[in-house]
C-alpha cells in the first residue's frame, strides 16, 4: 500500500499547544482490508524517523473481527464467514465493517510530552464533541473506555505505543450493519448494546462524509492543530 496514492491534507500546529512542532497529515484511505493497514501503521511505529509527520488515517474496513492483546477468544460467539485477526492493540474483541468510521492515530507522544491517558481522553472527547454537533448526547465511562449513548456503545478505542509512537485508534459507528456485533461480546462485555449515528438522526447519503469531516475537526482541536475547514 502506497500512502501517497490517497488524498491527504496537511495542518499546521496552533501556537498555544506545547509539543506540536510539526504539521499533522490527515489521509483519507476509503474502504480497506484490515491486515495491510495494520501492518503499515505498525511498520511506521517500529521504524521511527525524526522528519516524519504525525498522521491520522481515516477509513472504513471490510468486515473483520479483531482481538486485542487482552482478548478472550470465548468472546467470539459465532464468527461465521467473517475473518478473525489477532492484533497488538490493547483491549478485547470488536468488529469493523463498512459504514463505520475508523481513525488511526499515528503520533509521537514522547515528543509531545503526552501521556497515554491524555491521548485516550483526547480521542474520547473528540467523539463526544462530534456526536454533540449532530445533536446526540454521548458520555464516557471511567472503567469502560469508549463512548456511549445511554447504555449503548457507539464509539470504541484501542491503542498501542511503541518507541514513543502511538498507533491503532478509534472507531465510530455511523451507518452500518450492526448485526455482526451480536456474534461477539463487544469489548468483552456480555449483552452490551451497540448503536450508531444513523439510529439517532435523519439519515443522509452524505452521513459518512459529514461525520468524517466533523470528527477530523474535533481531533485536530484536541491535538492542538488549526481547525479543519469544511
Amino acid at each position: 500500500m502506497r500512502l501517497t496514492d490517497y488524498k491527504w491534507l496537511e495542518f499546521a500546529p496552533s501556537s498555544d499547544k506545547e509539543g506540536c512542532g510539526q504539521s499533522l497529515i490527515i489521509r483519507r484511505l476509503g474502504l480497506q482490508d484490515y491486515e495491510p493497514i495494520w501492518k503499515s501503521m505498525r511498520y511506521i511505529a517500529e521504524h521511527p524517523s525524526d522528519d516524519r509527520n504525525d498522521e491520522i488515517w481515516l477509513l472504513s474496513h471490510k468486515p473483520v473481527f479483531t482481538l486485542g492483546q487482552m482478548a478472550d477468544r470465548k468472546n467470539i460467539l459465532e464468527a461465521g464467514k467473517i475473518p478473525v485477526v489477532d492484533i497488538d492493540r490493547g483491549g478485547q474483541v470488536t468488529y469493523h465493517g463498512p459504514g463505520q468510521l475508523v481513525a488511526y492515530i499515528l503520533l509521537d507522544i514522547r515528543k509531545r510530552r503526552m501521556s497515554v491517558r491524555d491521548l485516550v481522553s483526547a480521542l474520547e472527547n473528540s467523539m463526544v464533541s462530534a456526536l454533540s454537533y449532530f445533536g446526540i448526547p454521548a458520555q464516557t465511562r471511567p472503567k469502560a473506555p469508549g463512548v456511549y449513548v445511554n447504555e449503548a456503545k457507539i464509539g470504541a478505542l484501542g491503542l498501542r505505543i511503541k518507541n514513543g509512537k502511538s498507533y491503532h485508534g478509534l472507531s465510530l459507528n455511523v451507518d452500518m450493519d450492526l448485526a455482526p456485533f451480536s456474534k461477539i461480546n463487544p469489548c468483552g462485555f456480555k449483552n452490551l448494546e451497540v448503536t450508531q449515528v444513523a439510529d439517532h438522526i435523519k439519515k443522509s447519503k452524505f452521513l459518512m462524509r459529514d461525520c468524517s469531516e466533523i470528527l477530523s475537526k474535533k481531533l485536530l482541536g484536541e491535538l492542538g492543530y488549526n481547525a479543519y475547514k469544511h
